[in-house]
């Protein structure tokens, strides 16, 4: 039986994904089940096959954003692992070696990050890992540096979806992807969910993948992926804070959003983050929170410890 099914949301993206697939195809470990999840795609990525893969294709009828897309995948693994990869990656061949690898050295390993590296630059980090910090801003791990300063594994916050292995029956405890979110900070949010229940999560640089960046969605800022982005942050904030954290937490948060507002008033965006910021505090309260078990208070002083060092991290772009 197969160790990891690999799970590929998938929209109007064929020729991305061909290209995907074929790096698949020359894995090192072939202990593994392809899925890809079509979001109502209205291109040809329907005819893209694998004459070599154990591959299954699932047909959405409308676009259901990235988590929607990602929990049908989820439902229909039967593997102890899963491991998400976004259809504009290019994986090295060791890349699902290196993953099961990573995350099979302890059971407290919720999930594990691959070094993503930029597709047109390959000496540059894309994303090593996710940051979360007290201003209530998630932050991709060396974005923009050297790939030589992030050559050793490392705890991180929470491990970037696009390339990252997760623990079936941990997912199942705690809970799948939250599809509120839609897109952007879901898997900011799993994390967070995950530490809170005492979970652990990796970076991994000996599994690299090539991200093009944006294929789907266009451009790094537009319009839609601020408004999102905004919203979803407030729903991570409410979700996973307890009352007391939350208020101890209130001046940085507010200070957090005043400089990205200036940021995108800078952009030309200012409107639809503050848009995305009010829709996220009116909407929070339906979100459903993670409950407070005091069995768990540690786990919440350790996050609350890492949400301020990670600040430092920032600014010394660690």
């Amino acid at each position: 039986m197969a160790q990891v099914t690999i799970i590929i949301p998938n929209y109007n993206g064929k020729q991305l994904l061909e290209n995907c697939i074929r790096t698949l195809e020359r894995q090192t470990c072939r202990d593994f089940r392809l899925l890809i999840v079509d979001n109502g795609s209205t291109d040809e990525s329907r005819t893209v096959t694998s004459e070599t893969l154990d591959m299954e294709w699932i047909f959405l009828k409308e676009n259901t954003g990235f988590c929607g897309a990602v929990n049908v995948g989820i439902a229909r693994t039967n593997t102890p692992y899963f491991l998400l990869l976004n259809n504009d990656t290019e994986a090295e061949e060791h890349f699902v070696a290196e993953m099961l690898a990573g995350i099979r050295k302890s059971g407290r390993i919720f999930s594990c990050s691959a070094q993503m590296l930029d597709y047109r630059n390959r000496e540059l980090i894309d994303n090593a890992g996710d940051y979360y910090t007290v201003f209530g801003w998630a932050l991709a791990r060396g974005k923009g540096r050297r790939a030589a300063h992030y050559g050793r594994e490392a705890e991180v916050f929470s491990s970037c979806g696009g390339a990252a292995i997760y623990r079936t029956e941990a997912v199942r405890r705690i809970g799948r992807f939250d599809e509120r979110h839609f897109a952007y900070l879901e898997d900011v949010d799993i994390g967070y969910r995950a530490r809170i229940y005492g979970y652990r999560n990796r970076y991994l640089p000996a599994a690299k993948v090539y991200h093009v960046g944006s294929a789907t969605t266009g451009t790094r800022y537009n319009e839609k992926k601020v408004f999102l982005a905004a919203r979803n942050s407030m729903y991570l904030i409410y979700k996973n804070m307890p009352p007391v954290q939350l208020f101890l937490n209130l001046p940085f948060l507010a200070a957090g959003v005043a400089i990205k507002a200036l940021f995108f008033a800078r952009k030309g965006f200012a409107g639809e983050y503050l848009r995305g910021i009010r829709c996220g505090i009116a909407g929070a309260k339906a979100c459903e929170r993670v409950r407070f078990h005091r069995c768990n208070l540690f786990h919440y002083v350790g996050i609350q410890l890492e949400l301020w060092i990670n600040c430092v991290k920032v600014l010394l772009k660690c």
